[in-house]
């Protein structure tokens, strides 16, 4: 499981371990309105209110949360008990919220927080990534010192990896699945 900031490169990573293990990247639920520039079922799986809240009720997410008060995610339950159950690994890419509901749901889980090199680093990725208005960069970096203020003493995830350079970084992140698998 990857959590960290928003713009600190998880999915990136994510793409890149998984390019070296079998394994998957399991695929968000969301109520946010799709981009033009993403494939509902690959990126996100686009659902309505409704439809989502069905699912909390129904037990079919490990975690969920409302994200900045505006949009729910959450990871469908049984596509990731049924990579595990088959050996394989399974990438969640996941805020700290989730993380905290994770370490309930999947105790066994390798929970590893990724952290921008510093914070104007992750300024700079949110900016160039082209997506965000003014005041979602600022709500977004606030909100990242929060995140990494709570995943350092919080106790939930079995280490940290400093995305500076993706291949190092990925790297890293496969040393920790090995080590873990044993």
């Amino acid at each position: 499981m990857l959590s960290g900031p928003s713009g600190v490169g998880k999915t990136s990573l994510a793409r890149q371990v998984l390019a070296q293990v079998d394994g998957l990247f399991s695929v968000s639920v969301t109520t946010r309105p799709q981009s033009p520039q993403e494939t509902h079922g690959v990126d996100y799986h686009f659902v309505d209110d409704e439809t989502f809240l069905t699912m909390v009720d129904s037990n079919e997410l490990l975690e969920h949360a409302e994200v900045f008060g505006r949009h729910r995610y959450g990871t469908p339950r049984a596509p990731v008990e049924a990579e595990i159950a088959a050996g394989r690994v399974v990438i969640l890419d996941i805020d700290v919220q989730g993380a905290q509901q994770i370490r309930t749901t999947l105790p066994q889980a390798l929970m590893l927080f990724i952290e921008p090199p510093d914070e104007g680093d992750l300024e700079a990725r949110l900016r160039n990534r082209g997506r965000d208005e003014e005041d979602a960069i600022a709500r977004r970096l606030a909100e990242a010192r929060k995140e990494r203020l709570f995943a350092h003493e919080s106790g939930i995830y079995d280490g940290f990896v400093v995305n500076a350079n993706l291949e190092a970084a990925a790297s890293e992140i496969l040393r920790h699945i090995y080590d873990h698998r044993g």
